[in-house]
């Protein structure tokens, strides 16, 4: 059995990732900022960040820092390197580089660094969590009518689905860019906030603003979607069934 580490291990993602490691027999090292015995801020590496690497046969980078990503890659290909690690596996967003959005473009430059790190390398494309959409419908639910952008679609993925497709990458050789990973239905904002409601038992005003820019621009267009890569098989209703259970 192999020895992987997974930054981020305790997220949304890299928790189900360690879990399913785990249980296929391998050996986890999570790598986090409040986990022993590798609490280690990416954005700051460090003596600890080069003991996790060592000897590991895969790093998995689920960690999604929105301040820093592109310094806490930096530091852990560094270590990486040192350590000769032999495979890097990146789980990044879609639409990274057709969305002028600035933390796509953040993800974006981090997927040229490791593709330019000279350590063999994995990189998968996700479209968007179920958690993330519900996460924001949560906030614009607040206010009693929820404006939602007019005509942007979605593709939420369940987060379970993507951390198996991440097991079963981590323990295969390097193959750089894979297929993306899109959730199985393209559903509207106002289709999602219906759902949302629903489970909840919620009601509110719902209203489509069209917003200006380009990176609405890009949504309007769908250019964050995956319709050829459908593969998820979790709906959002399904998702919304587990979390609100009636």
């Amino acid at each position: 059995m192999s020895t992987i580490l997974v930054t981020g291990g305790t997220g949304t993602l890299g928790r189900p990732v360690c879990e399913r490691l785990r249980a296929d027999g391998h050996e986890v090292r999570v790598l986090s900022r409040h986990s022993p015995p590798y609490a280690v801020d990416l954005r700051q590496g460090g003596p600890l960040l080069d003991r996790a690497v060592d000897g590991v046969d895969a790093v998995v980078h689920c960690s999604n820092i929105l301040r820093g990503d592109k310094e806490a890659a930096r530091l852990l290909i560094a270590a990486a390197r040192k350590a000769r690690v032999p495979h890097l596996l990146y789980i990044s967003i879609v639409g990274v580089d057709r969305v002028p959005l600035g933390y796509y473009r953040t993800k974006y430059a981090v997927e040229r660094m490791i593709g330019t790190s000279g350590v063999p390398w994995t990189l998968l494309r996700a479209t968007q969590f179920h958690d993330l959409v519900l996460q924001l419908l949560q906030g614009l639910a607040k206010p009693p009518v929820m404006l939602l952008p007019k005509d942007v679609r979605d593709q939420p993925l369940e987060v379970t689905e993507a951390a198996a497709r991440l097991t079963e990458l981590a323990v295969r050789p390097p193959a750089g860019r894979v297929e993306d990973m899109g959730g199985p239905e393209i559903r509207t904002f106002t289709e999602l906030a219906h759902a949302y409601l629903r489970a909840t038992g919620r009601r509110r005003r719902l209203v489509e603003v069209p917003l200006p820019g380009r990176v609405y621009q890009g949504l309007r267009h769908g250019r964050h979607l995956a319709p050829e890569q459908a593969v998820g098989r979790v709906t959002f209703e399904e998702f919304l069934a587990q979390r609100f259970p009636r």
